[in-house]
């Protein structure tokens, strides 16, 4: 714990990464905690996250608003190739200076940073490097991802939402099973580390869209016809000939065969491929492969044609559809909740990440910096996912 900052303090905000369905929650829900709060604070807003505070834009002046207000941008402090290239900071100069120098001058002694395990260890890595030269900034977070892969915490803020937007977009997207004789649908989740997005959506489209739906048989309308048949995630094995010749009879029994994926299923094997051909694997500041340019998807369709005999397969990805919505009601509590608590840690000087802490049995407090750490995998073993994969397997 760090000595509580002076007050009134001057606060700032950042959100960063990819969208999700709660960093305009987020900012609304930190200025109400702090309007509610007693102590006196200034508020800013740096624009387009880490790129903001390095180029000082900012403004010191949203729930029903998808995306980010305060726009967002995938940029790393000590990749100061990266961000010369990009105009941020001057060739040759650092960016955790140029960043820490951009503090100092706008007199900030709170950021809140609304992003994932990056966003949030490199803020932290700033207030170290700015405690080093005798300045306090106290950082505190709030973990923004719809993959739901931060350890220690129990659900990221924005994953539930995406989830069932994740369903609500194949509820319509499924229909195509009747557009086309033999037709096989991979619905493609984001996810690169952690199937939990794809599980999730797979549950929930199976509990608020399936379960409801009207049959006639007659038709072929039936919900075996429109359920999920397969789910591929980056946590289970892919033998893709059994895969295919499991979905040939689902085929032949029901006319189509629908799959969600998760876009880092079986991904490993796709990079270990395509450098074997010599192909180039494009990477981002972070140093992960671009998923865009691997494209599982296609991948997974390419491959899975021939072995189901279908006549056409059709790939849709929920992913930009998903993350860019507005947060919902199981989120917005989630979020009022850690910004409560974040706006707590602001007063007593408490860094960390305000978040459900798994290991305090979901408490939510806020967790240190050291504890956080991405990459968290989903657990296969849960019970309702284990439920419902004897049900998929079962068509």
């Amino acid at each position: 714990m760090s000595a509580p900052p002076q007050t009134p303090l001057n606060v700032a905000f950042m959100t960063s990464g990819g969208l999700a369905p709660c960093l305009s929650s987020s900012v609304a829900s930190l200025a109400a905690a702090y309007a509610a709060s007693p102590g006196k604070v200034t508020l800013r807003l740096y624009f387009d996250g880490y790129k903001g505070i390095l180029t000082g834009e900012s403004t010191a002046a949203f729930h029903a608003l998808g995306g980010s207000p305060l726009g967002s941008s995938r940029v790393k402090l000590t990749n100061a190739s990266d961000c010369a290239a990009r105009g941020y900071v001057p060739p040759g100069s650092s960016p955790m200076e140029v960043a820490a120098k951009q503090l100092r001058e706008d007199g900030v002694h709170v950021l809140h940073t609304i992003g994932g395990d990056d966003t949030n260890t490199q803020a932290a890595e700033l207030s170290k490097y700015l405690r080093a030269q005798g300045y306090t900034l106290t950082v505190v977070g709030m973990p923004k991802t719809v993959d739901n892969d931060v350890y220690p915490i129990s659900l990221t803020l924005g994953a539930t939402t995406a989830a069932r937007e994740s369903a609500l977009f194949f509820s319509h997207v499924v229909n195509e099973c009747t557009a086309s004789p033999r037709m096989l649908v991979i619905h493609e989740c984001m996810g690169r580390h952690s199937g939990f997005l794809t599980a999730d959506a797979a549950r929930q489209y199976r509990s608020e869209f399936l379960s409801g739906m009207a049959e006639y048989p007659v038709g072929g309308i039936t919900r075996a016809r429109y359920d999920i048949h397969a789910v591929l995630l980056p946590e289970l094995p892919i033998d893709i000939a059994a895969l295919g010749a499991r979905l040939r009879a689902v085929v032949d029994k029901h006319g189509n065969a629908n799959v969600f994926l998760s876009e880092g299923a079986g991904v490993d094997d796709i990079i270990a491929e395509k450098r074997a051909r010599g192909e180039e694997v494009e990477v981002d500041a972070f140093g992960h492969a671009r998923l865009e340019t691997i494209n599982p998807g296609a991948y997974f369709a390419e491959r899975l044609k021939g072995l189901v005999g279908a006549e056409k397969v059709l790939v849709q990805k929920s992913g930009y559809f998903a993350r860019s919505a507005a947060a919902g009601a199981v989120d917005r509590k989630l979020i009022e909740a850690c910004a409560k608590v974040a706006v707590e840690g602001a007063f007593s000087g408490t860094p960390g990440v305000a978040a459900m802490d798994e290991d305090k049995g979901g408490e939510v407090r806020v967790i240190e910096f050291e504890r956080i750490k991405g990459g968290k995998p989903f657990d296969v073993t849960t019970g309702w996912f284990v439920d419902m994969m004897k049900e998929v397997n079962q068509h």
